[in-house]
């Protein structure tokens, strides 16, 4: 008698494919749904996967085991759209605008993290919040040794500046104060202007 555990190989992978496929259907409705509704059900975002609510259980035994693994699949693909950018290569101001513009298309795909009482979102393991001001903090020294950008100000002050920006122009459109286009163009150039700085005017 073939032992239980004996299930053929392509029967396994397939299973797992219909799994992975469940799963990614289950975050990606999340995403959408928790983006227009922070207090969305499981059954909501079921309803949106096209899966039964006993389906997102199987996968998510709670909705904050959801949430806590969107928060991580969201914190990957910061990661990725960051690493794709070429920031360490391209010309600093180039690398600027990328580095605003990966932020932006974040933001774009999660719209939750523009929502008010995103606080009470967990965090992530890999916090973009840690791991990203040391990338913009060097981008902008890389900046200041080619001279495109201003070395009168410590490049960690101008890290904290141009996150203050980018914090400011997503509050505007969280409030419907500006586009998310207007507010992009807004960001990086008011971005530009901080980082190249202007000449003193002498007295």
């Amino acid at each position: 008698m073939a032992d239980s555990h004996d299930t053929p190989a392509p029967r396994r992978r397939r299973r797992r494919s219909d799994a992975r496929r469940s799963i990614d259907a289950i975050l990606d409705a999340a995403r959408v749904v928790l983006g227009e509704r922070l207090d969305a059900s499981m059954e909501d975002i079921a309803a949106t996967a096209g899966v039964t609510r006993q389906t997102v259980y199987a996968h998510f035994p709670s909705r904050d085991a959801l949430v806590a693994a969107l928060v991580e699949a969201a914190a990957a693909e910061y990661a990725a759209l960051l690493d794709e950018a070429g920031l360490d290569t391209a010309p600093p101001a180039d690398a600027m605008a990328r580095f605003l513009g990966a932020g932006w298309r974040f933001l774009d795909r999660y719209p939750l993290l523009l929502n008010a009482a995103a606080d009470r979102i967990p965090r992530p393991e890999s916090d973009p919040h840690d791991l990203v001001p040391p990338l913009l903090e060097r981008l902008i020294r890389r900046g200041q040794h080619a001279g495109d950008f201003d070395a009168s100000l410590p490049a960690a002050w101008l890290t904290a500046a141009v996150f203050g920006l980018q914090h400011t122009a997503a509050a505007q459109v969280a409030t419907g104060r500006l586009t998310a286009h207007e507010a992009e163009t807004l960001c990086l150039e008011s971005t530009l202007r901080l980082c190249r700085g202007q000449p003193r005017r002498e007295s």
